[in-house]
């Protein structure tokens, strides 16, 4: 990739998953050598601190930030060797932007789908799918899903289609095998939340919304209550903690998480905690991590092999790429998704808040895992024979 040209097409530019990880492929590309262009499609038209700090971020790394929109967008995406539209989303550019010259862009294009929704399948945003020189999706269940929806609903076929499994970040590996930076950063959010060191934290790292299921989480999490109540069962004192609040948007789903712990008097066990790019801290201090997306699950769920970075055990459900990073019994417990599941994942969270010994080794079998297959060289690899490949795809259209 040493000079090449590579224009990265991001929806939006957030704290999430998808636009999070376009930015380490920035990175990545810009650490070999490659010309990297950044376009984000939908920004506020007020400032935002969050898209400030990122994209500065980027520039300082040498990423160029363009605005989506005009000539210079157009020029670049027609100089540029690969183009990378992340997200089904970012379908739309190519109409609203690049428009007449779409036929010249569409043979390097390289679309990254992270997507599991299916609001997503809509002719205008996908119709140009299958001309593309390839789309990289992150787990296997999401492709097959994809392969299919396209052709029943949409009656169009996918293009090559290539897996690859996300990996952790060096920073975050460096940070999770380093006890004494482990344990300083888990005595300092305890005490932050008014937690004891002994006290048992589960917790659900993932934006706030109906689809991440914290609602059904807080449901488990009172009904574990319960059962240990009902059975006089010896445990330290648990908590839930949820990571990815924002209470200045004021959603009506938050609020109806607040008013039911308030409901059921948990106020002391449940603690709220804002959105954060950093999320390594709370891993540090969690003892198990939740991972209760909902529907077809996630796409893959980077916060998975994360947490089993840390040598937390994880409690999923069975759907999506989760079922792809968890072993079922051996470094975690899966459980149905919808009301179905909020029963067995009460069960669930009771079987590790009584049983030590079973939540260390499904860490440390967890972590074993990441080190075998979830680390950032091993995406790095992967991800660069997909570039190889969709580079040579371009250029032979180019001399055709």
């Amino acid at each position: 990739m040493k000079s090449k040209l590579v224009l990265l097409v991001s929806h939006e530019l957030s704290l999430s998953g998808g636009p999070l990880l376009l930015m380490e492929l920035a990175f990545l590309l810009r650490g070999v050598g490659a010309e990297v262009v950044w376009l984000t499609i939908q920004k506020p038209t007020d400032s935002d601190e969050v898209i400030y700090s990122l994209e500065h971020r980027m520039l300082d790394r040498g990423v160029k930030v363009f605005p989506a929109k005009g000539q210079e967008a157009i020029d670049t995406a027609l100089k540029a060797d690969l183009v990378v539209l992340n997200t089904a989303v970012a379908g739309k550019w190519l109409d609203s932007v690049v428009k007449e010259n779409v036929p010249r862009i569409l043979p390097k294009v390289l679309w990254w789908i992270h997507e599991m929704r299916g609001h997503y399948f809509k002719l205008e945003y996908v119709k140009h799918l299958p001309y593309v020189a390839g789309a990289m999706i992150d787990s296997h269940t999401t492709a097959e899903y994809w392969k299919n929806r396209t052709r029943e609903r949409l009656g169009i076929k996918m293009p090559e289609t290539y897996v690859v499994h996300l990996g952790n970040s060096k920073e975050l590996m460096e940070i999770a095998e380093n006890n004494v930076a482990k344990r300083v950063l888990r005595e300092h959010i305890r005490e932050s939340l008014g937690v004891r060191n002994e006290d048992l934290l589960f917790a659900i790292i993932n934006s706030v919304s109906r689809g991440k299921g914290q609602d059904l989480f807080l449901r488990s999490f009172y009904q574990s209550l319960q059962l240990i109540k009902g059975r006089k069962l010896q445990v330290p004192s648990i908590h839930a903690v949820i990571v990815g609040s924002d209470m200045n948007a004021q959603t009506k789903f938050e609020t109806e998480l607040r008013n039911f712990v308030v409901e059921n008097k948990i106020q002391d066990q449940v603690h709220f905690i804002n959105k954060t790019l950093t999320v390594a801290p709370y891993l540090a201090s969690i003892d198990v991590l939740v991972q209760n997306s909902q529907a077809r699950g996630e796409c893959f769920g980077r916060i998975t092999i994360e947490a089993m970075a840390f040598q937390l055990p994880v409690l999923g459900t069975a759907a999506g790429g989760t079922t792809e990073i968890v072993v079922n019994g051996t470094t975690g417990l899966l459980h149905n998704v919808g009301k179905e599941g909020v029963k067995p994942l009460a069960n669930n969270i009771v079987k590790l808040a009584t049983n030590v010994e079973r939540r260390l080794t499904m860490g440390k079998r967890g972590y074993g895992r990441v080190k075998e297959r979830f680390l950032e060289h091993h995406m790095s690899e992967r991800i660069a024979s997909v570039l190889k490949e969709v580079l040579k795809k371009a250029e032979n259209h180019a001399f055709s």
